[in-house]
C-alpha cells in the first residue's frame, strides 16, 4: 500500500520525488522519506507523519542529487516510526533501497544476517534486503541484486542506489507494481502512474521478476535469470489535470459529481442495436462453462454481488461470489469449465490477483474488470474490460464502483446474449439513459446532506435491503463507517428478527433500501418494526411502494430493477461524504485505509 518514486537523470531529483510521493498520498501512509546521491555519499531523510512533516525536515538540507529514491510507508512490520521508516540503507550508507510488499521468509533471513554480524536498525522486513545487497555485493550491484531476489520470498517492488555505482538506479518487482517513464532528460519510476503524469506519459510496465536499469539517457530491461528483454513503450491516455479537484472542496465529491460523465464513457460504443458489443471476450465459447465465480474485495466485491446476482438471473448459470481472500484459502472447486471473473478497480489488490493466479492454474478462463491500464491484473488474466471512471484519487471509492455495476451488468446481459437467452430489451435501452438519471439524484443533495444532520452524533447506525438492495446497503454502509467513522451495519432485512433488532433503540438510524419489486413490500414490513421500536428511518424506494410513517422517504427515478443499483449508491455516496464533513473527518483520506491494497 506504500507509494515508491525514482529519480535518474540530469535535473535535480527531489522535486520529481516529492510531487510523485504528493500525488501517491492516496495510496495511504504513516511515515515518508528520500534517499539522494549526494556528492559526499548517500543522504536520507525520513520520518514518521504525513509527507509536510518530511518537506519540513528538508527544508534544513541543501540538496542537489540528480539520482534518488523516495517511499511513502504504511506500516506492516514494525510500528510506524523514523526508524521503519524507508528508505533502508546498509550500516556504511553505501546502498539504499526503497521496498514495497512484503518478505514472507524475512524471519530466516534475519537469522542468518544475525548470524553474519550484520545489526538491524529497524523492525520491518524490508531491511533484509538492503543487508543481504551489502552481503553479496562483490563489484557489480545488478549482480548482487540478483542473488537477492532469488533468496526472498513474498512480494517486492524495489528502488535500489549505491555509492558504489552512482550513475544507476536498479528496479525490479514481484506482485506489487512498478511502473518506468521516460523523461526527456531523465528515466523515473513509481509505484503508480499519477506519479509520473507531471512529467511524463510515456511509460513501462515491469511484469513479475522482471528487473530494470535506470541510467541518465539509458533504459536496460531483465528478465528473472538476468538476460536482456525488450519492452514496448505505452502512452497513458489522461493527464494530471484529472488528478485535480476542479474547485470541488473533496476529491471525493469531485468523483461522485464525475459519475454522469464516466458512466456514459464506460457505455460508449457497448449497445448496438440492441446487442451488447464486448468485441474483448468475442474468443470466449461460454456454453463450455458449468460455474461462474466472481472474486474481488471491498467495494469491487458489492459490485460483483450485484453483477453475479444478475448474470445467474439471466442465464440460469451457477454463479458464486466471493471475497478474494477467502478465495484463496478455500480450496475453490475450480477446473476447465470454470469462468472466473475478478474485479479490482486499480488492478494491483494483492488478495485478488493471488485468486486470479490460483484460478488460471486450475485451468478456470479468467476475466479482470480494471479501471487501469497496464495494471498487472489486466495483463495477468486471459480477457480484460475497461471500465472508463479515470484516476479516483479519494481512498472511498465512488466512480469506480458505479462504472463497475454498469460493466458487470453489461457483461451478463452479453453472456446472455452469446447463449442465445433472450434477453430484457427495455434494461438495455435504459442503460444509455442512466447519467441522466445520476444528474437527477446529484440535484437533490440537500436532501442528502439534511439525512447526515441525523447521523451527526451517532455512534452505530443500521442498513437493510434485500435481494440486490442487500449488496446495495452493504456498500452504503461501507462508504459511512470508511470517511465519516459511524459503525454501520448492513443486514439481510428478513434476518432483523434473528437477533440484529435488539440493538434498535428510540433514537437509531436506519437507512433502508426497497427498490426491488418483487421484496420490497416484505423490506418495507421489517421498517415498520424498527419504527415500533422508536428508529427513525431514511426509505430509498421507487414510486408504487405502499409507505407508511416513514418521514424521510426519497423516490429514485423509474427504471429497470436491476439499474436500481447504480442509482441508488448516488444517495448513499452522498450521505456518507456529508456525515464525514459534519464530523470534521479527512474525507479523502480516512485514517487506517490506502487506496490500493498491494499486501496480503
Amino acid at each position: 500500500m506504500c507509494g515508491i518514486t525514482a529519480y535518474c537523470g540530469n535535473d535535480l531529483a527531489l522535486p520529481f520525488l516529492l510531487q510523485g510521493l504528493n500525488k501517491l498520498e492516496y495510496r495511504g501512509y504513516d511515515s515518508a522519506g528520500v534517499t539522494l546521491l549526494e556528492d559526499d555519499g548517500l543522504v536520507t531523510v525520513k520520518c514518521r507523519g504525513r509527507l509536510k512533516n518530511l518537506e519540513e525536515k528538508l527544508s534544513d538540507y541543501t540538496l542537489k542529487g540528480h539520482i534518488g529514491i523516495g517511499h511513502t510507508r504504511w506500516a506492516t512490520h514494525g510500528v510506524p516510526s523514523n526508524l521503519n521508516s524507508h528508505p533502508h540503507s546498509n550500516d556504511d550508507e553505501t546502498i539504499s533501497l526503497v521496498h514495497n510488499g512484503i518478505i514472507e521468509n524475512y524471519r530466516e533471513l534475519k537469522e542468518e544476517l544475525l548470524e553474519k554480524g550484520y545489526h538491524f536498525q529497524s523492525e520491518t522486513d524490508s531491511e533484509v534486503v538492503v543487508l543481504l545487497l551489502d552481503y553479496y555485493y562483490d563489484g557489480d550491484l545488478f549482480a548482487a541484486t540478483k542473488k537477492v531476489l532469488s533468496r526472498i520470498e513474498g512480494s517486492y517492488a524495489l528502488c535500489i542506489v549505491s555509492t558504489f555505482e552512482p550513475d544507476k538506479i536498479i528496479v525490479a518487482r514481484k506482485d506489487s507494481p512498478l511502473v518506468v517513464g521516460k523523461v526527456s532528460n531523465a528515466y523515473v519510476a513509481a509505484s503508480d502512474i499519477p506519479a509520473l503524469l507531471e512529467y511524463t506519459k510515456d511509460v513501462y510496465f515491469l511484469n513479475d521478476y522482471e528487473m530494470a536499469v535506470l541510467e541518465k539517457d539509458n533504459i536496460h530491461f531483465y528478465s528473472h535469470d538476468g538476460k536482456p528483454i525488450e519492452k514496448d513503450m505505452n502512452t497513458i491516455p489522461y493527464d494530471i489535470e484529472a488528478a485535480k479537484k476542479d474547485g470541488y472542496e473533496h476529491f471525493m465529491l469531485k468523483e461522485i459529481y464525475e459519475q454522469p460523465r464516466v458512466i456514459n464513457e464506460t457505455l460508449r460504443g457497448r449497445i448496438v442495436n440492441d446487442k451488447i458489443i464486448l468485441d474483448e471476450l468475442k474468443d470466449i465459447d461460454f456454453s463450455q462453462f458449468n460455474k461462474v465465480y466472481y472474486v474481488a474485495c471491498g467495494t469491487a466485491y458489492h459490485a460483483s454481488l450485484c453483477g453475479s446476482q444478475v448474470l445467474e438471473r439471466v442465464t440460469k448459470l451457477p454463479v458464486i461470489a466471493t471475497v478474494a481472500s477467502e478465495f484463496r484459502y478455500n480450496d475453490p472447486i475450480v477446473d476447465e469449465h470454470t469462468l472466473a471473473i475478478f474485479v479490482s478497480q486499480s488492478g494491483e489488490t494483492a488478495d485478488t490477483l493471488a485468486a486470479l493466479r490460483l484460478a488460471k492454474a486450475k485451468g478456470a478462463t479468467t476475466i479482470a474488470i480494471a479501471n487501469v491500464l497496464g495494471s498487472t491484473i489486466s495483463r495477468d488474466a486471459h480477457y480484460v474490460l475497461y471500465t472508463c471512471a479515470g484516476p479516483e484519487i479519494a481512498v472511498a471509492s465512488t466512480k469506480a464502483y458505479t462504472t463497475q455495476l454498469v460493466l458487470l451488468i453489461l457483461l451478463a446481459y452479453y453472456v446472455a446474449q452469446k447463449l442465445n437467452i433472450e434477453v430484457n430489451l427495455q434494461l438495455i435501452h435504459e442503460l444509455d439513459t442512466i447519467p441522466d438519471y445520476v444528474n437527477q439524484l446529484l440535484a437533490d443533495h440537500d436532501i442528502y446532506a439534511s439525512w447526515a444532520k441525523m447521523l451527526e452524533n451517532l455512534h452505530d447506525t443500521y442498513f437493510i435491503g434485500r435481494s440486490l438492495d442487500y449488496a446495495s446497503v452493504l456498500e452504503g454502509a461501507l462508504k459511512l463507517k470508511e470517511v465519516s467513522y459511524v459503525h454501520a451495519d448492513a443486514y439481510v432485512a428478513g434476518e432483523l428478527k434473528h437477533g440484529p433488532i435488539a440493538l434498535i433503540e428510540p433514537g437509531s438510524v436506519v437507512i433502508a433500501v426497497a427498490t426491488q419489486p418483487h421484496i420490497a413490500a416484505k423490506t418495507i414490513s421489517n421498517i415498520q418494526e424498527t419504527i415500533a421500536r422508536g428508529a427513525r428511518v431514511i426509505l430509498l424506494t421507487t414510486e408504487g411502494q405502499e409507505v407508511k410513517n416513514v418521514e424521510n422517504t426519497y423516490y429514485l427515478p423509474k427504471v429497470s430493477p436491476t439499474l436500481q443499483s447504480i442509482l441508488v449508491a448516488i444517495p448513499l455516496q452522498l450521505l456518507a461524504y456529508y456525515t464525514a464533513c459534519i464530523k470534521g473527518c479527512d474525507v479523502d483520506k480516512p485514517r487506517n485505509l490506502a487506496k490500493s491494497v498491494t499486501v496480503e
